[in-house]
């Protein structure tokens, strides 16, 4: 293009203004080409440097060096860029791990033999159950344990083959001593390598807890098993498992069901009677009676409840850490101004939501009380609750066998180590009705 004179612009030789758009844009395409390729870096010592592989960014430096210049020069670098290179470098090794965990992956894939054994590792830990069967008991029951094992409660290789073709799930559930590491714990380790069939629980044990004992173990039990139904036994009591598989196995479609003996027992005010209540005031006047609830010897719950239960206690020591957390950033020297905004709501929502399932003196009502506002169907079953012979030996007599079996009077089976062997000779169900009984399963797709 050519100029004739200042200020006079060429009329001749002008390029179009399409073509020369299209030259622009490629001399654009063409630099980002060429520079993705032959940039050079400087090699200076001491300096981080980035470079590009396969459109991936790593990062270079030499910790020691960075380390010296800070001592020596303070204003080189500061703490904060020194921070920032330390991530960058976590972040590069990150990115090698992954790329050899995803080349190992391919290697096992390939493998025919390798491959068969993850995928049935894989399977073990997707596997569903029917229900999950936890037997509530003390570090003082140890003859209890012993007369359930002798009775209803199969044993070794009975109790593997129990899980694995009829999916039902048998623990004694047990938290710790006051004291850690303790003799009682140590008894019920003995104990655990003998029969292996516990259930530890992060709970201090003690009488007045058993609320928290109750909701700890169904957070744990639905964190280790998936399974239809949840089930919380006293090891007191005489259970038949067919009977009360297939007792279960007909709500198995609800979505939300709780079932037991329902009661509405007497709220008791009077201080030092067993079973007192200190909330009783929260129940109306003196002489009222609790709301419909299952009796605690035995009730079970489906897996969406159970599930309720577990995210509630989740909550609640999810906001503990991160009160620990802040806490802590709080007292170091790193804290910034962003923590100390960040603390007071944390606190509020803390202070509101630690006691979410309200727990009450009777942990039979404290589980009624966290369904009592869900959009729960309670199902009140009669077999869950029947007396001790001739009550159950009239009723299986009959061809109403009973799921369970206890004393009224004496909240299970009155001196039940003596007696539980004639209630289950004389009650107990037939032998191979465990094994040849059918349970209907409907496992729901979880979204």
């Amino acid at each position: 293009m050519f100029v004739k004179s200042r200020g006079e612009h060429a009329s001749k030789h002008v390029l179009p203004k399409n073509l020369a758009l299209l030259l622009c844009f490629a001399s654009f395409c063409a630099g980002m080409f060429f520079s993705n390729r032959t940039w050079m870096v400087p090699d200076a010592k001491g300096i981080p440097w980035t470079s590009r592989t396969g459109g991936k960014q790593f990062v270079d430096y030499d910790p020691n060096i960075v380390l010296k210049n800070e001592g020596n020069n303070s204003g080189d670098i500061s703490g904060s860029q020194h921070s920032i290179l330390t991530m960058d470098k976590a972040i590069s090794d990150l990115e090698i791990k992954l790329m050899a965990s995803r080349a190992e992956r391919e290697t096992i894939q390939k493998d025919p033999m390798i491959s068969e054994g993850v995928k049935n590792i894989e399977s073990t830990l997707k596997r569903k159950y029917f229900m999950v069967i936890g037997i509530n008991t003390a570090f003082s029951s140890h003859k209890r344990r012993d007369s359930v094992r002798a009775t209803w409660m199969p044993q070794a290789e009975k109790r593997k083959k129990l899980e694995e073709e009829t999916g039902i799930i048998i623990r004694f559930v047990i938290g710790h001593s006051s004291t850690s590491g303790g003799i009682l714990d140590k008894a019920i380790e003995a104990e655990e390598k003998v029969h292996g069939d516990f259930l530890r629980l992060q709970h201090v044990e003690g009488y007045l807890e058993l609320s928290a004992k109750t909701k700890t173990y169904f957070a744990t039990a639905v964190s280790l098993w998936d399974a239809e139904f949840y089930v919380k036994v006293d090891d007191d009591i005489h259970v038949n498992l067919a009977t009360l598989g297939v007792t279960l196995a007909r709500h198995s479609k609800k979505p939300r069901v709780y079932i037991g003996c329902m009661k509405s027992g007497p709220v008791l005010a009077r201080k030092g009677v067993k079973y007192h209540e200190p909330e009783y005031w929260k129940f109306g006047e003196v002489g009222n009676k609790y709301f419909r609830h299952a009796t605690g010897q035995l009730y079970a719950i489906s897996k969406d409840l159970a599930t309720y239960i577990f995210i509630n206690q989740k909550l609640v020591q999810l906001l503990n850490e991160a009160l620990v957390l802040v806490v802590r950033c709080m007292c170091s020297n790193r804290s910034s101004n962003f923590i100390y905004l960040l603390m007071p709501p944390v606190i509020i929502v803390m202070l509101c939501l630690r006691n979410v399932l309200h727990k009450y003196a009777n942990e039979d009502v404290s589980l009624g009380a966290w369904f009592i506002g869900l959009d729960v169907e309670h199902v009140d079953d009669r077999r869950l609750c029947c007396g001790t012979p001739p009550d159950c030996e009239w009723k299986a007599q009959a061809g109403n066998i009973c799921a369970a079996s206890f004393d009224w009077r004496c909240s299970g089976i009155c001196r039940s180590v003596e007696r539980i062997m004639e209630v289950h000779e004389r009650c107990g169900e037939d032998k191979n009705a465990l094994w040849s009984a059918n349970f209907v399963q409907t496992i729901r797709t979880s979204s």
